[in-house]
């Protein structure tokens, strides 16, 4: 078992540091990479909005967590009409390996509805997905989205839990969930 330290970005045991320099950070995963590593010394991982996926590793990675099976076709055009889409890889230099991914839908402006989160279940277990929401969160603040909701399984309902988000307030249509963390930093209104 590998043991990857502290399940927050920025804390003991995972720190932001330059294992892979600028330039081939950007030319691998491109301008808004961040890359992140251990104190086990184990290849950095690195989150990033901007690099392509290959369609056909993105299925196997799906696929791992248990989804099934989904025509090419459809996933590439359910990316590109994607709000935000994020990555979370394992760097090698010749073949980074895709161990994460999220996306959003949405408007762009107010709304934005966070889709299939996955990590690859070797990784589960060690604060690899709650640190890639933490970027896929940062992602859209950016863009200025003020309401985030999460199409969840049933299945990972404490996952999000521990995260801060709330099932939907009237809790009787449908499992869409709202962030605590915008709420606290005072994103929504519903008003």
């Amino acid at each position: 078992m590998i043991n990857f330290g502290s399940t927050k970005l920025g804390m003991p045991g995972w720190r932001n540091q330059n294992i892979i320099n600028d330039e081939t950070l950007k030319n691998i995963y491109g301008e808004q990479a961040i890359q992140y590593c251990n104190q086990n010394n184990f290849p950095p991982f690195v989150f990033s909005d901007s690099k392509p996926f290959d369609l056909i590793e993105l299925e196997q990675l799906l696929q791992a967590v248990g989804w099934g099976r989904r025509p090419l076709r459809r996933v590439k055009r359910a990316l590109d009409h994607s709000l935000l889409k994020v990555g979370l890889w394992q760097h090698d230099p010749k073949f980074p390996r895709l161990i994460g991914f999220a996306r959003c839908t949405g408007d762009g402006v107010i709304d934005a509805t966070i889709w299939d989160v996955a990590i690859n279940p070797v990784f589960q277990g060690f604060g690899l997905g709650k640190q890639l929401m933490s970027y896929l969160m940062r992602g859209l603040k950016t863009k200025g989205v003020s309401r985030v909701t999460l199409f969840a399984d049933a299945d990972v309902i404490d996952f999000y839990k521990k995260q801060g988000w709330n099932l939907e307030p009237k809790g009787n249509k449908c499992a869409f969930w709202y962030s605590n963390e915008f709420v606290n930093l005072g994103f929504l209104n519903y008003s």
